[in-house]
This record gives C-alpha cells, sequence and structure tokens, in this order.
C-alpha cells in the first residue's frame, strides 16, 4: 500500500498538522494507517499520547535513519497506508524516507520565506529521482491560510503552477480545530468542539480526498 512522506526543511510550516488530519481522515474514510513519528519534536507523538487513538490508527515512534526503509516495508505490505512525519531539516533519514514515497508532500505557510526554504524539499526530491531513475510523485500543501488568500500567497502559487510543481487544492486554513488536536489528542470527529468544526472537518475531508486521488491517479 502507499507511502506519503511528509516533509519540509522549514520548522513551524505544519507537517505534523498535514500527517495527523491525513491519517486521521484517512482512517475515518475506513482505511488503516500507520505513522512513523520520525521527528526528533515527537509531536505524533505527543497527539497520540494525548487521547485515545482513532480506530485503523497505528502510531510508531522513535524511528531511526538506520530502521526508517525497514519500517515502510514492513508496513506498507499489510494493506496500509503508511504515512511518515520528518525531521525538519535536510538529513539521510529524510533522504532514505523520500527514497520509499509513493506521494511526498510538503507543506508550507504562503510566504515568501517558507517558499524559499520549501524549494529545497523539492530539490531533494529531484536528488533522489535522479539517484532512484524513477519519478516521485510530490505536491506542495499550503497551511495555515486565511480565508481570502493575500497577494503573497497568489503570488507563491502562480510560481510554483508555472514550475509545473502540483499544489493541492483545498489547502489547509488555520483552524482553532487543527491546533487543538494536539492538545485533546483523537480526530475532529472525537475531539471537543474548537471553532467551526464542520468547517474543520470539511477542509481536512476535502484534503484527504485531494491526496487519495492522487494516489489511486484520479486528481
Amino acid at each position: 500500500m502507499p507511502t506519503i512522506v511528509v516533509a519540509s526543511p522549514k520548522g513551524g510550516a505544519g507537517k505534523s498538522t498535514t500527517a495527523v488530519l491525513l491519517g486521521t481522515e484517512l482512517a475515518a474514510g475506513g482505511i488503516s494507517v500507520t505513522m512513523l513519528d520520525c521527528d526528533p519534536n515527537g509531536s505524533l507523538t505527543l497527539w497520540a499520547e494525548r487521547g485515545e487513538l482513532p480506530d485503523r490508527i497505528t502510531v510508531l515512534s522513535d524511528i531511526s535513519e538506520a530502521d526508517i526503509v525497514r519500517t515502510i516495508k514492513a508496513h506498507d505490505s499489510d494493506g496500509k497506508v503508511v504515512v511518515v512525519d520528518l525531521e525538519g531539516v535536510a538529513s539521510r533519514l529524510v533522504s532514505r524516507a523520500i527514497s520509499q514515497a509513493d506521494l511526498v508532500l510538503t507543506p508550507m505557510r504562503a510566504t515568501t520565506l517558507d517558499a524559499t526554504i520549501g524549494a529545497r524539499a523539492l530539490q531533494l526530491i529531484a536528488e533522489e529521482e535522479e539517484a532512484l531513475d524513477r519519478t516521485i510523485p510530490h505536491a506542495v500543501v499550503f497551511t495555515m491560510t486565511k480565508a481570502i488568500q493575500s497577494k503573497q500567497h497568489k503570488g507563491i502559487a502562480i510560481s510554483l503552477s508555472e514550475q509545473g510543481v502540483d499544489v493541492i487544492d483545498p489547502p489547509l486554513m488555520e483552524r482553532a480545530a487543527f491546533s487543538g488536536l494536539f492538545a485533546f489528542g483523537g480526530d475532529l470527529h472525537s475531539m471537543p468542539p474548537q471553532g467551526n468544526m464542520q468547517g474543520a472537518r470539511d477542509n481536512a475531508r476535502a484534503f484527504a480526498m485531494q491526496v487519495y486521488n492522487r494516489l489511486t491517479g484520479e486528481i
């Protein structure tokens, strides 16, 4: 089954939020998901420990550079989707995880700084493609966006599109419920109400569906 790697060398870009939303929405749709916490900050592990894990989700922690390929292969052959949350640096662990990916997601906020640093993740993917002599599907997802897009956001999106970079629509908006996941654990269907819950659920579901469509080739 597919391996989805969430990678960006920029701290605070929303990698763990992206991973949790994706994993929990896929699980809510009936898909078994194994989530690998490869970030020294342990955000996925903290989320998992906050509350009861949703059905069909397993979280594995403390995955090292030596373990990453073996662990991915062990869990992408048993009917589950694997979601890998990586550390916010360009490291050998990150490269090894990307080498196993069926899809790499690069979260970034719609700022020039995030876009500049996020481009390094795209370069890292290109280097792995060259080394492996295969295409690694990848896409950018904007995170913490506003209801009304700024000129900066629109300009970055146009620039990425002109470079042939796949950008997932909808972006993940800035929502109290998304950050609340790390306070309460669980998922958007079980946590205490935080802000516009229906809007958050709709946003997360539409995002997860776009990712799923890319895995199945139904964009």
